[in-house]
């Protein structure tokens, strides 16, 4: 009695609506009828397909797991005639078809504004340097010697939304609401690696830089480095994917997805920003008499109903 009044306390419809709900179930279901016929008859299993009738692919089939064949469509789409080259471009996560709050690593949005660089990963160093005691020159295999840390954060590039003042004519979720993810991190706090090279008075700020053929970089605020950004090498359980910036990558918190730099090069403390070509050309805010304002990190809260959706109707009337 406890849980039949706690279930209609729950339920949207009201009690009658969910009573007459509740009666056509076990009517239909649980029973079922025959066809042609209102009398109900006991319940049975239903027939065996195929699939039950025969031994499946063994564990060798898979080496590296893929989704099943039949969410072949769940996938990160792009829309061709968006910029010049796709090496510029972006990939929209599908938004329409995740569950939960973590977006896989195949299905998790790309940025580039070079294309994707693949980096031998005992090549790669990430050198910190400027206003600091002790210059580092750091291989990945010396960063994922300090105190690792795994943490959940979205990443969002502030152009989300931006393809509803594009055009009207994608109608699509994916497409206008799909440059965002959400993922378990772990790495290393920026803190911990600052802390090891010694950190000036003098220093305010630090320049981040990547190692793609654009050298994508940011002036970053002191403060937040010390705060709460992460250098990380693994997403979701395993090694960055190279999309995504591998073998290490910045993660800022709750800021704008420009600023969490791929394939994270150089790190420099300096006493003051350092204007660079995406902090003044690009990711400023046009204000009413002409100038700009930069150095807009955070990103604000907003919603988006993904179901119903326009990839995925309601399909009948009825409460949803």
């Amino acid at each position: 009695m406890v849980e039949s009044r706690l279930a209609f306390r729950r339920h949207p419809l009201g009690r009658r609506a969910f009573l007459g709900l509740s009666a056509a179930l076990t009517g239909n279901l649980a029973l079922g009828s025959r066809p042609g016929t209102a009398e109900p008859r006991p319940a049975s299993p239903p027939a065996d397909a195929p699939w039950s009738q025969s031994v499946g692919a063994g564990v060798v089939d898979r080496p590296y797991g893929r989704p099943a064949d039949f969410e072949s469509g769940v996938i990160r789409r792009n829309v061709p005639w968006l910029t010049a080259g796709t090496e510029s471009s972006v990939s929209f996560s599908p938004l329409q078809d995740l569950h939960g709050i973590i977006t896989p690593n195949g299905l998790f949005f790309e940025r580039h504004h070079a294309g994707r660089p693949d980096i031998d990963p005992d090549q790669h160093r990430l050198m910190i340097h400027g206003l600091v005691e002790r210059p580092l020159l750091l291989a990945v295999k010396d960063i994922v010697r300090f105190p690792s840390v795994s943490r959940i954060h979205f990443i969002e590039c502030v152009a989300n939304g931006g393809m509803e003042w594009r055009t009207a004519q994608l109608n699509s979720l994916q497409f206008n609401h799909g440059m965002i993810g959400c993922a378990e991190w772990t790495g290393v706090r920026l803190s911990t690696l600052l802390d090891e090279a010694g950190v000036s008075k003098q220093a305010r700020w630090a320049m981040v830089e990547g190692a793609d053929g654009a050298h994508m970089n940011r002036s970053l605020p002191l403060d937040k480095c010390l705060d709460d950004c992460l250098v990380v090498y693994a997403q979701n359980g395993e090694a960055l994917r190279p999309e995504q910036g591998y073998p290490l990558r910045l993660v800022v918190p709750g800021w704008e997805g420009n600023v969490s730099i791929k394939w994270l090069r150089r790190i420099k403390l300096g006493d003051r920003p350092w204007y660079s070509r995406e902090e003044t050309a690009r990711y400023t805010d046009l204000m009413p008499d002409g100038s700009s304002r930069g150095f807009t990190w955070l990103i604000e809260a907003k919603s988006v109903i993904t179901s119903p959706c326009p990839e995925k109707t309601a399909g009948r009337p009825g409460p949803l």
